[in-house]
């Protein structure tokens, strides 16, 4: 599974996900942390519609934070002030980049909890589409 899945995933879904897993490696593998938990701007990049030009829409305010476990780095950025959520992505990020063997059963759980996280998105939308406004019908 690609990082960016990944990250998603965890980020979109319980939080107590993220939690869990950062604590499975925790209790086996030692990880020094290379940067502690630190906020700091970032620019967020939009496409416009008509020129199909990119563009800096603005700021946002992240936390992000850098571990390493047996000689790999892993690297955790999230929205907003968290920094335990970013320490817990950076360790599953460290997890996967040095291939230990707990990584490899959880695909089967982070796959489940994108299939709640759509499933949640599906019905957010479908409750949104129930409010829209038909504007053809308001025809005179």
């Amino acid at each position: 599974m690609k990082r960016r899945r990944r990250t998603e995933i965890l980020i979109q879904s319980n939080p107590d996900l993220a939690g869990k897993l950062a604590d499975q490696i925790k209790q086996t593998y030692t990880y020094k942390e290379i940067v502690s938990p630190q906020y700091g701007l970032t620019m967020v990049k939009m496409r416009e519609s008509a020129q199909k030009s990119l563009f800096y829409i603005g700021e946002v305010l992240v936390t992000e934070a850098k571990v390493e476990i047996n000689d790999h780095i892993g690297i955790g950025i999230v929205q907003g002030m968290n920094d335990d959520l970013a320490m817990r992505l950076a360790i599953v990020d460290a997890a996967y980049n040095a291939k230990l063997p707990e990584t490899s059963t959880w695909t089967d759980t982070l796959l489940k909890a994108e299939t709640e996280v759509n499933h949640k998105k599906a019905k957010q939308q479908a409750e949104q589409m129930e409010t829209k406004v038909s504007f053809e019908t308001m025809d005179v």
